[in-house]
């Protein structure tokens, strides 16, 4: 089963695409571009459509998602963590 997806390798954050992710659960997620599969556990109950950290991003450091950059951390996310508003800021304001 897949968990979450992302488009580029050198994404730090992909999307999960199921319904009841919760912490301590092995992880499938799918390299679109490359058409692999990774591994992660997440460390945090994660809702469907919501962002994983697909490994340790300091506060400061650039998020890319799809190949894109999409903002900045405002806080450190380890891998396998929740990524969305409340760590995350787009550089636009």
């Amino acid at each position: 089963m897949i968990h979450f997806v992302l488009h580029d390798p050198q994404d730090t954050v992909a999307v999960v695409v199921v319904e009841g992710v919760k912490a301590g659960q092995d992880l499938t997620g799918w390299i679109m571009d490359a058409d692999r599969t990774i591994s992660l556990k997440a460390r945090q109950d994660i809702p469907i459509g919501h962002k994983l950290a697909l490994q340790d991003i300091k506060n400061g450091d650039t998020v890319i998602k799809y190949g894109h950059d999409i903002g900045l951390a405002t806080a450190d996310i380890k891998a396998g963590s929740h990524a969305h508003v409340h760590n995350i800021k787009t550089k636009r304001w």
